[in-house]
């Protein structure tokens, strides 16, 4: 892998290791800018759909657009990551990202936005993601060596959550200052940053088949090798499941609108929270190194997730909430970082995009349907309650896979 490796400098201080490669190095600089205008999108949307709706429910009827495609089309975009040029599947769902953004600040400027003019971005953008996360996924092994994958996929994690505190946190001042619009503007523009830095990129990145390998033999090949791979299959379970009972994102219109009442300077700051937690984590875990019992720290973290979101469903307070946001923000980017790099140092190169695009499934579809399950509850119980149920039940999964996955357990 390392002969493919392109622009590697001397050696540095091992937080920031990976980003001595130039084309991880170039990804992650063009995903930073990207992904800080998707997460403003992300949280502009779920305040204009309240706006316009008052409704929990159809907060939770975003989680059902975004489900389906990702159900129909995910297994597919693992066969095209692995039987295509990753960078150039990257640069298509990209571009199809870029256009719905202009669409909703159109659609938004000129007055006629409603309901289904979110779902149905929500519903493209889904399936562009499809296609987009297995060939990400599977690119940056190819674009730093075996002993810095950990370090990248730790950076590649912080990227998310960097972007996720200056988003919301940025959108909800633009939302208060300028309203909903300006937003996607900024987040159609924000796409230039990521499609600029995979031209400029030289590391070869072939197709690991041929491209009559692309058919449903192949597809089902992946979904296989994740069923057989225990370990593998228990780490995207625990990620289904803890994302799928914790609404605590979904429902932070309702938190900040309706029990913190903080309006949306606060929701933005509520949103930002967790990322901030996860940030600060992600710095440490960096620099720390390796984790040797991977498997006993990720059960600890997802526990520990599970705990904050009670607590976070159960406050009053608006400090309170945000302290547990960031403890629920640290157990999550634990968790995610030890879930990609197990999954990534089992799985052989050539099942990569097979074995994500599966992942994808329960990484994506358990916090759509964990949305609709959200709105659904809290408009049957409340939020404060529907979430903190949620926390109660991902403890309880949680000590059912420490106790039927030994092997998970104990991997190190």
């Amino acid at each position: 892998m390392s002969s493919t490796v392109q622009g590697a400098s001397p050696k540095k201080g091992r937080a920031f290791n990976a980003l001595r490669y130039r084309d991880f190095r170039l990804l992650w600089l063009g995903m930073l800018i990207s992904v800080a205008g998707s997460q403003m999108q992300n949280a502009a949307i779920n305040w204009q759909t309240y706006e316009i709706t008052g409704s929990a429910l159809a907060l939770g009827g975003l989680g059902l657009a975004r489900l389906i495609p990702i159900v129909f089309f995910s297994l597919a975009g693992g066969v095209i990551a692995d039987t295509r040029n990753r960078r150039k599947v990257m640069f298509l769902t990209q571009s199809v990202m870029m256009t719905t953004a202009f669409v909703l600040a159109i659609v938004t400027f000129i007055g006629i936005i409603n309901v289904w003019w979110i779902y149905g971005v929500g519903f493209v953008n889904a399936a562009a993601a499809a296609f987009d996360l297995p060939a990400r996924q599977s690119l940056t092994p190819s674009l730093v060596p075996r002993e810095d994958l950990t370090n990248a996929i730790t950076l590649s994690s912080m990227v998310f959550q960097i972007a996720t505190i200056l988003g919301p946190g940025i959108a909800g001042v633009l939302i208060a200052q300028f309203g909903v619009g300006i937003i996607y503007w900024f987040n159609g523009f924000s796409y230039i940053a990521l499609l600029v830095a995979l031209v400029l990129m030289k590391t070869a990145t072939p197709a690991h088949l041929k491209a009559s390998d692309a058919n449903l033999k192949t597809m089902l090949e992946g979904l296989r090798y994740v069923i057989h791979e225990r370990i593998i299959l228990s780490t995207m379970l625990l990620d289904f499941f803890a994302t799928f009972f914790s609404g605590a994102n979904t429902l932070l219109p309702i938190f900040a609108t309706d029990i913190l009442k903080v309006g949306p300077q606060g929701f933005g700051l509520l949103a930002a929270a967790e990322s901030f937690g996860s940030v600060v984590t992600g710095i440490i875990v960096s620099v720390w190194g390796d984790i040797k019992a991977k498997g006993a720290v990720l059960l600890i973290a997802v526990a520990i997730y599970g705990a904050a979101t009670i607590g976070f469903g159960l406050s009053t307070t608006f400090a309170v909430s945000l302290l547990f946001l960031m403890v629920l923000g640290a157990g999550d980017t634990v968790s995610t970082i030890l879930r990609s790099t197990i999954r990534q140092l089992i799985t052989p190169d050539y099942m990569r995009g097979r074995m994500t695009s599966v992942n994808m499934i329960f990484f994506m579809g358990g916090p759509q349907l964990g949305e609709m399950e959200a709105g659904i509850v809290a408009a049957l119980i409340g939020a404060p309650l529907s979430v903190a149920l949620g926390g109660v039940a991902t403890i309880l999964f949680v000590a059912a896979t420490a106790w039927k996955v030994p092997a998970l357990r104990n991997y190190r």
